[in-house]
């Protein structure tokens, strides 16, 4: 409870530990997960470290992890997470970790080589094999073929693959050269139109698709090929051709000019595929074996290596003593936890065998220490959101306590809707039940991460939410009769189906007896409000007075949580100076403004217990008496009314705007002053000191150093302090509005979108509308979920994470310190990807 109130007391501790037992109590420390080192050696290049020879070694076998990681999850291997928690190897040990690595790479980086040789070979024959049969099938088309050249010339639909020119008269047909290979599908246009070009229309493409896709060796995709044949005539033609194959990247291949040889060559290629299959086949296997040993001991070496880099780095960060056999530390540690670092020390010396122990000194020291929040399951999301907007200065009051009841509470005078807070309950109680078979699925995403984390926040947000719902009555838009309405309608006439349609409007006035009971609704709204027409006026009129209301409380509560830091840094001046004078300046004008809001509601109202001057004529404007109050101003009542809401009103508030006046100037002029006289009193104290050394013959002192103090800059800072503070008091109340103004708009947009989707299915009676019924459901099923619980819920959780950064911890809240960040070894341990150490 301490740590969350305020953060642990935190101790600058010097160790000596000797060289050969150094890694094991780093190591032991790393498992503790309670030590901040500090770098002793800020100038000194990180390549020049006596560790950085270890940490490169670490790095090595961590990029070979990483590359067996990268071939596994490539074969779709499990990886196998035991849940063990390997301790960090003996330096010893690190040859043996790399001799196992160096192996296993280079194992699998030579059957990866041969795998792809192999698979290169058989897409050649694959390829030679598509070929050689679409040449068949081409020859064999020509040579059935016995068109005459007239016959052609008639036949313009007749097969291109007759002859291309005639035979001359006492000569046979003109003989033709052919080259024939394969090409990507996607490329076979381009090439065509450069063979056209550059050979000028003297060479005839035929072209046949591969059905099937073939894979590449290289890249594992999928690849389309497209199998051509270039006819040609001369060895001119032949040059250009096969250069124009070699520059758009085809692949030649021998085809011979007869049926026997290509069936020969066929049945060749398809033994050599036989074969290639089967010795492919066995080196995938033996590739599977390999990885799949690997798969079980993986997520074990990657722990080993990174607790090794951890410490390695965390070494190079300690002093070698002159001797080289010491090596010194310092750290920040947490005081209460003395004990279990001591602990882990010894135990790390006796892993070592090392006869020399440990030795830790505390420092005294004016730096300032890290800020260190103990927080669990629950706390931890409430405390990012206060981290997020700046680490608590070290001791001062942590916001996280108060925010984990006054965050869900604001949030859902927002979003008071109980049935949309029911969707939100569900869903993060469902995370809440199942925690841990969620963490231990390791889901992954961003999205997915923050609710997750924030799972106890939203559960909270969810259950006040539903209080509010209950109290606005309003639950999707609609309301609930459970306690019988306090208003009647007529003769005693209740507001029935039948009365509702016959009246089209209604209208809420409680100065009718008739009509109003005058025994309020026991929970909450009155559900009639529901149907009123004057019902945005009376709920606008509540929420806003309540959002004040609470605004103030919580500002206040603010200033007085700021009371808790001034007595714990023994900063006394400052409670006369700064929190006396802020509180009764806020009590004054804003306390005083909430007090006449709840005045008015007892003295005001309807009905034979209030006279004349206090019936609903006469009530009030809280705002125009506010602001006539800070105008010395008197407005004439109307009718019989009076003209204040009680007697010596002016007097009153004229008492308590002179205060709040006086308190300016208090809150502006004795800091800067006070600050100054410390200063010198500080400076005096130290030359006498200094004094009393010199003359004792004790040598000098090494002074405390220490800024000069400038009385102009700290004037200047306190002015704009007191300016803002004043201000702020009005903005802030005015921010504090955001509560009304998002309720209403929630509440508008779902009555909306009731009125607009849900009311039109409900009012079918036929049996298509009873099909409809079931998609006009659907889709505003997912207009709620999407639009009134995501992003409506979203915006209220910025508008809520707004007011405590702003308006509640300005009040008290610095936000200077910065986190602690100890060596520990559990972010390796749950595999996340930061660094540690």
């Amino acid at each position: 409870m301490g740590s969350i109130f305020r953060s642990e007391e935190m101790a600058l501790c010097q160790l000596f530990l000797s060289s050969e037992a150094a890694y094991n109590c780093v190591s032991e420390i790393g498992e503790v997960g309670l030590v901040q080192f500090r770098d002793l050696n800020p100038d000194v290049n990180a390549f020049q470290r006596k560790f950085v020879h270890e940490v490169r070694r670490c790095d090595e076998m961590d990029r070979k992890l990483r590359y067996l990681e990268k071939e596994i999850l490539k074969d779709k291997l499990q990886i196998i997470d035991t849940g063990e928690n390997p301790a960090a190897p003996q330096p010893r040990e690190m040859i043996d970790l790399e001799a196992t690595f160096e192996k296993l790479e280079n194992e699998l980086r030579e059957v990866n080589a041969n795998a792809e040789t192999l698979k290169k070979n058989s897409l050649e024959l694959t390829e030679l094999k598509h070929v050689l049969a679409t040449t068949q099938l081409f020859f064999q088309e020509e040579a059935q073929t016995s068109l005459t050249i007239e016959q052609r010339d008639s036949e313009p639909n007749s097969s291109i693959t007759q002859n291309l020119l005639p035979a001359e008269e006492g000569k046979g047909p003109v003989q033709l050269g052919f080259v024939c290979g394969v090409t990507n599908r996607e490329r076979m246009p381009m090439f065509e139109r450069m063979l056209w070009r550059v050979c000028r229309g003297n060479v005839f493409v035929r072209q046949s698709e591969v059905q099937q896709p073939l894979e590449d060796p290289v890249t594992g995709e999928e690849v389309f090929k497209t199998v051509f044949i270039i006819f040609f005539q001369g060895e001119q033609l032949k040059t250009k051709v096969k250069k124009i194959c070699e520059g758009c990247r085809t692949t030649m291949y021998p085809c011979p000019e007869s049926a026997q040889e290509r069936k020969e060559m066929g049945q060749g290629v398809e033994g050599r595929l036989a074969d290639l299959r089967t010795v492919l086949n066995q080196t995938t296997d033996h590739r599977h074996r390999v990885l799949a040993a690997a798969a079980k001991h993986l997520r074990t070496w990657f722990i080993k290596v990174k607790k090794m880099k951890a410490i390695y780095h965390t070494l190079n960060m300690l002093n070698l003593d002159v001797t080289n056999k010491c090596l010194i530390a310092e750290c920040w540690i947490p005081t209460v936890d003395m004990g279990s670092i001591r602990a882990a020390l010894r135990k790390g010396t006796e892993r070592a065998g090392s006869s020399v122990e440990p030795i830790i000194n505390q420092m005294h020291t004016h730096m300032m220490p890290p800020t260190f929040h103990r927080t669990n399951k629950f706390t931890i999301g409430f405390q990012n959101l206060i981290d997020s907007y700046g680490i608590a200065t070290y001791r001062e009051v942590n916001p996280a306590l108060y925010t984990t009841t006054t965050f869900p509470f604001l949030f859902a005078v927002m979003f008071g809707d109980a049935g949309h807070a029911m969707i939100m309950l569900l869903f993060s109680g469902w995370m809440v039940l199942r925690e841990r078979q969620l963490i231990a699925s390791k889901m992954s995403g961003e999205i997915w991460n923050i609710f997750f984390s924030g799972r106890y926040i939203l559960l909270l947000m969810s259950l006040f939410s539903i209080y509010t719902g209950i109290i606005y009555n309003d639950i999707f838009s609609k309301s609930f009769n459970i306690f019988g309405s306090s208003w009647h309608i007529g003769d005693n006439a209740n507001a029935t189906e039948a009365n509702l349609q016959a009246w089209g409007e209604l209208t809420l006035d409680p100065y009718y007896r008739d009509l109003y009971s005058g025994k309020p609704y026991p929970v909450g709204f009155d559900p009639i409000w529901q149907i009123a027409v004057n019902k945005i006026a009376f709920q606008n009129s509540y929420k806003m007075k309540i959002s004040i209301i609470i605004g103030v409380f919580h500002m206040i509560f603010g200033i007085m949580v700021s009371l808790a830091n001034h007595l714990f840094f023994r900063r006394y001046w400052n409670i006369v100076c700064e929190f006396i004078p802020q509180m009764v300046f806020l009590v004054s004008l804003f306390g005083y403004l909430c007090f006449m809001v709840f005045f008015k509601w007892v003295s005001f109202g309807c009905g034979e217990e209030f006279d004349a001057q206090h019936n609903s004529d006469c009530a009030p404007s809280v705002l125009i008496y506010f602001i006539n109050m800070v105008l010395l101003k008197k407005d004439e009542p109307p009718g019989d009314c009076d003209a204040f809401m009680y007697n010596g009103q002016f007097i009153v508030q004229l008492i308590l705007l002179v205060i709040a006046l006086l308190c300016v100037p208090i809150l502006l002029i004795p800091k800067p002053f006070i600050a100054r006289y410390q200063y010198y009193q500080r400076m005096r104290r130290q030359a006498v000191s200094q004094q009393l050394l010199e003359t004792q013959g004790a040598g000098t002192s090494v002074p405390v150093h220490e800024e000069e103090f400038e009385f102009s800059e700290v004037f200047i800072e306190q002015a704009i302090h007191t300016i803002e503070f004043v201000l702020g008091c009005v903005s802030h109340t005015a921010s504090y509005l955001r509560l009304w103004a998002l309720s209403l708009a929630h509440g508008q947009l779902s009555e909306v979108l009731w009125n607009m989707v849900m009311k039109i299915g409900l009012q079918q009676g036929s049996t298509v509308g009873c099909v409809m019924l079931y998609v006009i459901f659907s889709f505003w099923a997912v207009l709620t979920v999407s639009i009134l619980v995501l992003m409506e819920g979203l915006s209220a959780f910025l508008h809520t994470l707004r007011l405590h950064w702003v308006e509640f911890q300005s009040k008290f809240y610095k936000g200077e310190g910065y986190a602690f960040a100890p060596l520990t070894f559990k972010h390796i341990i749950n595999g996340d990807d930061e660094e540690t150490g």
